[in-house]
């Protein structure tokens, strides 16, 4: 058995096997955390100083929701506030003698974060994206984005490499505006055993809805710009060559794709702020400046559509932002998504955002992805809804405007991904600390609410890899 976070079948502990170590880890958060409040409470003479710290990150957090919702003089206002006040912050430390209280406190709440992951992680049962061993194709096509990644086909070389491979590459003519789903149906239709892309994650999409169509092995050649389709399948995202050795001994996962109204996508579909900012024909050129340009109508609700959302079991009101991706990310993260740890869990997640002024900006400063501005859920269906007749929406970062109602649903294991044999792996990301299920566990009580953890393994976590027959 493969998984997606290693080269090899690396084993893996379950609860019962690493209960002890993840106790004692708990355990030593527990006590790290103790430190930081003996540390806070050595400089109760300046309790007053150590609280305006807390008061600093929320103005700095303040500031950033005025510089990015106005424009002009209140924007400077809220951008010098934002650097001004963690400044301050630390100036006043310094002056007044707590700056080593301070420290102590921060390095000891580090490490009971470190270790509080720790003890979680051991915790975390078998789970990889499961492979098998297939035989190479005998005639795979490979559709190609010379412009993908700034030049990366051409620089790496690797529609010579493909095709000693025994591959043959179609070469996207970009001033034609290609259509690579079309291109891809035309390669099945003569015979192809096999579909692979070079290039980003939108033409990676389109040509992953016509394999799963067709039933077909899909293979990714890390090609793009930011290839997080790629990270999370394992490849290494920074040679493009070592993709192709899918094609001489390559294994195969079984994945989810998700449907936007019919359109596939493999990482996300994007509503709201961002989705709008990304129409701009600006956008490609000057990013930055276009997202400040366009911000404070948007954050205001005076331009763009009103949205709702409905999940399974939830009704997302007037959200600013909402970001469903194909399997849920292991963060939070609207502004870079993190990572999936699979992509085969059937689900789409879902992360909205509403952030009603300063004060809130100020929470999600102190909070994170635990602030009341941030939802975090997990669906197999997403409507999105609007009183305008059409939806700006960001698909695998392509700009698209689709009619009202949008619907997201999951496709739940139709692809098939060809990945080479020896890869990587995608990094493990620690999910936000849970300390009731710290606490539990250094405690000795089943960190779950549950009576034992001795589970059995399901039968499919037991299969090795298998040829094909």
């Amino acid at each position: 058995m493969n998984e997606t976070g290693t080269t090899r079948g690396t084993q893996r502990h379950g609860p019962g096997t690493a209960l002890g170590p993840a106790r004692a880890l708990a355990r030593l958060a527990l006590l790290c955390v103790a430190g930081a409040v003996a540390a806070v409470v050595a400089g109760t003479g300046h309790g007053f100083i150590l609280l305006l710290g807390l008061v600093g990150l929320g103005l700095a957090g303040a500031g950033l929701w005025w510089a990015l919702a106005h424009r002009g003089f209140a924007r400077l206002l809220g951008a010098l506030l934002a650097v001004a006040a963690p400044v301050g912050v630390l100036v006043l430390y310094a002056v007044s003698g707590l700056w080593v209280v301070a420290v102590a406190a921060l390095a000891a709440w580090t490490a009971a974060l470190g270790c509080a992951r720790g003890a979680l992680r051991r915790l975390r049962e078998p789970h990889g994206m499961h492979t098998r061993t297939v035989r190479p194709p005998r005639r795979a096509v490979l559709i190609m984005n010379p412009g993908s990644g700034g030049g990366k086909v051409g620089r790496f070389g690797l529609v010579e490499r493909a095709e000693a491979l025994g591959a043959r590459v179609i070469l996207l003519d970009l001033e034609t505006d290609p259509d690579p789903a079309a291109l891809a149906r035309q390669a099945v239709a003569e015979g192809a055993d096999l579909l692979g892309v070079a290039g980003g994650d939108g033409t990676q999409a389109l040509v992953a809805g016509v394999a799963a169509e067709h039933a077909l092995p899909f293979m990714v050649v890390t090609a793009g710009t930011r290839n997080h389709f790629a990270m999370d399948l394992g490849l290494d995202r920074d040679d493009p060559v070592s993709s192709l050795e899918a094609l001489s001994d390559g294994v195969e996962l079984r994945v989810d794709l998700g449907d936007i109204s019919g359109r596939p996508f493999v990482n996300t579909a994007s509503f709201g702020t961002y989705a709008h900012i990304v129409q701009s024909p600006d956008y490609r050129d000057a990013k930055a400046v276009t997202a400040l340009d366009r911000l404070p109508d948007l954050l205001a609700g005076e331009a763009g559509a009103e949205l709702r959302a409905r999940t399974d079991e939830e009704r997302l009101e007037t959200p600013q932002a909402v970001l469903v991706s194909n399997n849920p990310y292991a963060r939070a993260d609207p502004l870079t998504g993190g990572r999936r740890e699979r992509l085969d869990t059937g689900e789409l997640g879902v992360i909205a955002v509403r952030v009603g002024g300063a004060v809130q900006a100020a929470e999600l400063a102190l909070l994170g992805e635990r602030a009341s501005g941030i939802t975090v859920l997990t669906s197999r269906s997403v409507v999105v809804e609007s009183d305008e007749e059409a939806i700006p929406v960001a698909v695998d970062g392509e700009a698209l405007v689709l009619p009202a109602p949008v619907v997201c649903t999951i496709r739940p294991g139709v692809l098939r991904v060809r990945v080479p044999r020896e890869r990587p792996g995608a990094p493990y990301v620690a999910p936000a600390v849970d300390w009731y299920r710290v606490l539990r566990l250094a405690f000795g009580l089943p960190p779950d609410g549950r009576e034992s953890h001795d589970r059995t393994t399901p039968s499919c976590e037991k299969n090795q890899e298998q040829s094909d027959d």
